[in-house]
């Protein structure tokens, strides 16, 4: 598992990603805080690493996360359509219920293939 503790001179703001393990077949990926337009490359970063080994699944924990933008979101959307694509699937788990309403909002369950638990 790979720990990232803080972003690196902030002190304020958490890493948004609080690890990344394999657990059987899938990979999974701990985010928490705030996922935003600041972050969204550190988190593109963390799904591509789950991703890099073709995993049959990869299982992003929202169960920690406070706050999410459209920029996060669709940075999971993506990563959900090239797993897609690979033949693998991407599920969100302990997504709140305003991340699966804005999700919805924004008419992403339409244009990626996302599995909620």
């Amino acid at each position: 598992m790979t720990d990232r503790g803080n972003i690196a001179g902030d002190g304020l703001r958490k890493h948004p990603v609080l690890g990344v393990d394999t657990v059987d077949a899938a990979s999974v990926v701990r985010l928490g805080g705030e996922l935003d337009l600041y972050n969204a490359a550190q988190v593109r970063a963390a799904l591509d690493e789950a991703c890099a080994e073709t995993p049959e699944r990869v299982v992003v924990d929202l169960s920690e996360v406070e706050f999410i933008d459209h920029h996060g979101l669709l940075t999971l959307g993506r990563h959900g359509e090239a797993l897609a694509r690979a033949g693998a699937a991407l599920t969100l788990r302990g997504a709140s219920p305003t991340v699966r309403l804005a999700w919805g909002m924004l008419r992403l369950d339409d244009a990626y293939p996302v599995t909620f638990r």
